[in-house]
């Protein structure tokens, strides 16, 4: 099957087998769960929310003593600017050491991108909305990572879904779309192809997989979690994001003014596997996500799942 994606532009451009992209996840995606997923023939990405460039020579040297698979690194704008030294160091880092498939997210690609392009690095853009994709386009990237209103994570304000975002962006811009938000398995990702995009991203899907280093209660509590299994909560001063719908985020909702004080989401819940108490985010895809799956079963069963809806699409023709 992997030769069927021969002319995709995503596949090009990542040098996976398959056009399926792990989404960057705060401190989960590291080298246990970004080398399962480029091993399993889809392209895993690195986080760098840390901004430390230890931490980051750490994980990155890991993956490459795992799989000689390709995988890619995030680069958080809005986390990096706040060191300034560190963004730089990080970025030569990862130039030097040959990493050529790069995606930015929070924040304008402009600032990364003429050098990211210049060292041969491809760089794809996560957006939100039909604006920031335009100027991401005009800012020089490779390509996009639309992500709808369904993802899990610091939101905008006013989003719009993955339905309604991914035709938006793909009447005006040209440049291969990856779409995220939604999407946990082949029907999902047969949907978004016909919606326009070249290839999906997934992330609440991924944290539920035997290979994410979160608790297993986390990943439990996603498995249980109903189509109505998570919110948004406000982020000041301008943002929002989702997550599970736990008595803690619950309280949050309630009590805007005096929120209670929640612990620190890595070692209250990925660590300590504290659900009642914290606030992990989660997409709504979390309804969708019925067992805890290796890595590569849920690839395979994506892969196998996308051809089954096109041969049944197909059969629909006289």
């Amino acid at each position: 099957m992997a030769e069927m994606f021969a002319g995709n532009r995503v596949v090009a451009h990542t040098g996976a087998r398959y056009p399926i992209i792990q989404a960057p996840m705060t401190w989960i995606a590291r080298a246990q769960l970004t080398a399962a997923v480029s091993a399993a023939g889809a392209i895993g990405v690195m986080e760098t929310s840390s901004v430390d460039l230890a931490v980051t020579r750490r994980e990155f040297e890991a993956i490459r003593a795992a799989t000689d698979a390709p995988f890619g690194v995030n680069l958080a704008i809005l986390f990096l600017r706040q060191n300034e030294e560190m963004e730089r160091a990080i970025l030569n880092w990862l130039i030097e050491h040959g990493v050529r498939f790069v995606t930015t997210s929070a924040g304008n690609p402009r600032r990364h991108v003429e050098q990211l392009r210049e060292a041969g690095v491809v760089v794809y853009h996560a957006v939100p909305t039909l604006d920031a994709a335009l100027k991401a386009e005009d800012a020089g990237v490779d390509g996009l990572i639309v992500e709808g209103a369904e993802s899990a994570g610091i939101r905008n304000q006013e989003e719009v879904n993955s339905f309604v975002l991914l035709q938006a962006v793909r009447e005006r811009v040209q440049l291969p779309i990856v779409a995220a938000g939604g999407i946990v398995d082949g029907r999902g990702m047969a949907a978004a192809m016909a919606l326009g995009a070249d290839g999906v991203a997934m992330g609440t899907r991924f944290v539920a997989s035997e290979e994410s280093p979160v608790h297993a209660n986390y990943k439990n509590a996603i498995v249980q979690a109903g189509v109505d299994g998570t919110m948004m909560l406000p982020r000041p001063p301008r943002a929002k994001y989702r997550t599970l719908k736990t008595p803690a985020a619950l309280a949050q909702a309630e009590n805007p003014e005096a929120p209670p004080r929640l612990g620190n989401a890595i070692e209250t819940l990925y660590i300590g596997g504290d659900v009642e108490n914290s606030a992990g985010t989660a997409g709504q895809s979390s309804a969708l996500v019925h067992e805890v799956k290796p890595v590569q079963a849920i690839i395979d069963d994506t892969v196998a799942g996308f051809w089954a809806e096109i041969d049944r699409l197909a059969a629909m023709r006289p």
